[in-house]
């Protein structure tokens, strides 16, 4: 049986045809190896190209992107460079008479905010000095949108941070679109705006205990720098005990640097930091699920800036037809602005951070001056019941928590204002709790107030006198108020006198001090004691000591016929002259009694009350 046909061998060179086996057939011609054809070669893939290369315009887009991080870095820099500069670490005495000034305008972040220059406004009906440079960033909203919050802001700079750092646990799947989908709750940021101005309306300045500058110098100045302090001197203690010569040798170099650009002379503690530094970390730690939370649900700036951002020349325009649904623009969005084609953008969310246009493969999105705004939502979706009522919200929160606390009369003995200060009515509508105040004080005298100046007056700065005293000849807390809630004096208001010129005038008084003779020691243990008169800085003083003999309890009859001669011990009972008495708080600050010191400070006999008084030569009224 024959076999099936093999297939004919291809003619190569290493099969070549067989010739005839018939000896009457002509061996036959050397044939030549056939030319093989060979196969046309594949073409090349394309080289994905990244979002943002090949193309000049997106060229641009992902240079402006880096630009944009290189200024959320610079200016947080500058922020924290500001912050740092607050701290005094030289000495009043070493000064030769000089007056004591910042260099630098230190407290510029909050004279640019526009949310702190419009609650002034509406609550004092004037702008204070240098709260016209907010007029820059909203003129630079007005025509580029909230590039304030994706490029300058401090605060959104440390959530962005944060987020990158310590990103969504949602990772960069479908959870973390969904994240970045604009949601109703981002409107709660503009009703908080409404009830905050109409708050200023009402004569309050609550509004910044929320406003995103005030709350990062408050909590980094008051709690993260201490804290960083106080971690720094005990870890260089350790390392010192150590005996490890190179590590005592950084360690040493390290903490002379920072107590040179950073650190306080002395360790500073504030009340209330925990609960300052607690809202921080739990604000920071939203961003754990929500980039950028504080920035999209609570920030009253933002919200501010998102209502003008609908008048902005520069915007977003999206080509819909291009768009893929490939939804990189959602993963990389810091404001939950809708970037992704098919649906309208949200103009006021939009943080002008690029990422969209930069991650956008199919060249959808771009930014430009003048776009088409048929796609495009400008102002907030808020519902007008809910706006009015949080506006009403506001403005009655004020008056009600008066009733309890009037500040015109009933306010704590305890809430001594710094020097400068204005009337207490006046001072509540300008305070806006940044702590700027508190971080500058040389002594660590002012700290935020609970509940001594009732709920409105949560975090304003009042003096505590067993921590710090009010040093004699400082002005700085005046200097680096932005509001002008303590005035800006000098050293001729605030002591009553000029070395150079030789010019008098009545100084400046914060209060009085007081004596609780059972607790003194002169007056009710007989024990001879006189520091408070030694560290009272006025000239004359305002302590002044009545010199008496008082007996001895161990005290023995002299001798017969005596009966009336006991031993004795002089002593020097001390006396507050409140003509003279600045309320400073030096002689309560060293007081030896520990727990409960028998001289203490009220703001009774304040400069700035008409009615808070002692001597009446001491108020306006006296004055004709």
């Amino acid at each position: 049986m024959d076999s099936a046909p093999r297939p004919e061998a291809p003619k190569t060179k290493r099969h070549l045809p067989i010739v005839a086996q018939s000896a009457a057939i002509a061996p036959a011609a050397p044939v030549a190896p056939p030319v093989v054809a060979k196969a046309p070669a594949k073409p090349a893939k394309p080289k994905k190209k990244r979002p943002g290369s090949g193309i000049p315009a997106r060229k641009i887009i992902t240079n402006l992107v880096w630009l944009r991080r290189a200024s959320q870095v610079g200016f947080f820099a500058l922020f924290f460079f500001f912050l740092a500069q607050t701290a005094f670490r030289g000495t009043f005495s070493a000064q030769s008479g000089e007056p004591v000034r910042l260099p630098l305008p230190v407290e510029g972040f909050l004279l640019a905010d526009p949310f702190v220059a419009a609650m002034t406004l509406l609550s004092t009906h004037q702008v204070y000095r240098g709260l016209a440079w907010s007029l820059g960033i909203v003129a630079l909203t007005l025509v580029f949108g909230r590039v304030f919050c994706g490029w300058i802001c401090p605060f959104g700079t440390l959530h962005h941070f944060f987020a990158w750092i310590f990103p969504s646990r949602y990772g960069k799947g479908m959870s973390r679109i969904d994240a970045n989908l604009t949601h109703g709750w981002q409107s709660l940021k503009y009703y908080l705006m409404w009830a905050f101005l109409a708050a200023a309306v009402a004569g309050s300045a609550i509004g910044g205990l929320l406003d995103p500058i005030c709350v990062a110098v408050r909590a980094i100045g008051l709690g993260v720098i201490p804290a960083l302090q106080y971690l720094g001197i005990h870890g260089n203690d350790a390392i010192a005990a150590s005996n490890v010569r190179p590590l005592q040798v950084a360690a040493d170099g390290a903490q002379d640097v920072l107590a040179q650009q950073l650190w306080t002379a002395n360790q500073s503690y504030f009340h209330q930091t925990w609960l300052i530094v607690f809202l921080l970390v739990a604000i920071l730690f939203m961003n754990r699920f929500i980039p950028r939370f504080w920035c999209r649900a609570l920030c009253p700036l933002g919200a501010f800036l998102g209502v003008m951002s609908r008048f902005a020349l520069f915007g977003m325009e999206k080509d819909h037809a291009k768009c893929t649904d490939c939804n990189l623009c959602l993963v990389n969005c810091q404001g939950a602005d809708s970037p992704q084609g098919g649906v309208k953008h949200r103009q006021d969310e939009c943080h002008m951070c690029l990422n969209c246009e930069s991650a956008c493969p199919e060249d959808v999105i771009k930014f430009r001056f003048l776009p088409n705004r048929k796609g495009t939502v400008q102002k907030p979706d808020l519902q007008r019941r809910t706006v009015i009522a949080s506006a009403a919200a506001g403005a009655v929160a004020i008056p009600a928590m008066r009733i309890a606390n009037w500040p015109d009369r009933a306010y704590s003995e305890k809430v001594i204002r710094p020097p400068g200060s204005v009337e207490e009515r006046e001072f509540l509508e300008r305070c806006i709790r940044c702590a700027e105040c508190m971080k500058v004080c040389p002594n660590n005298a002012l700290h935020p107030a609970f509940f001594e100046a009732g709920l409105e007056g949560l975090w304003t700065p009042i003096l505590v006198p067993r921590i710090g005293y009010c040093e004699y000849s400082c002005v700085l807390c005046g200097q680096v108020c932005p509001t002008g809630a303590i005035q800006k004096i000098d050293e001729l208001q605030k002591t009553g006198k000029d070395d150079k010129t030789g010019k008098e005038q009545k100084p400046i008084s914060m209060g009085t001090a007081m004596y609780d003779q059972g607790r003194c020691l002169p007056w009710a243990m007989a024990t001879p004691c006189i520091v408070c008169e030694e560290f009272c800085p006025t000239s004359p003083k305002a302590i002044w000591a009545e010199d008496v003999e008082v007996p001895k309890r161990e005290s023995k009859y002299k001798g017969k016929g005596e009966a009336l001669a006991m031993e004795t011990v002089k002593v020097q009972r001390p006396h507050v002259d409140p003509s003279l008495c600045i309320g400073c708080g030096a002689c309560e600050k060293v007081c030896p009694i520990v727990d409960k010191p028998a001289v203490y400070v009220t703001n009774a006999g304040e400069t700035r009350s008409k009615t808070n008084v002692i001597l009446l030569e001491n108020t306006s009224y006296g004055q004709g």
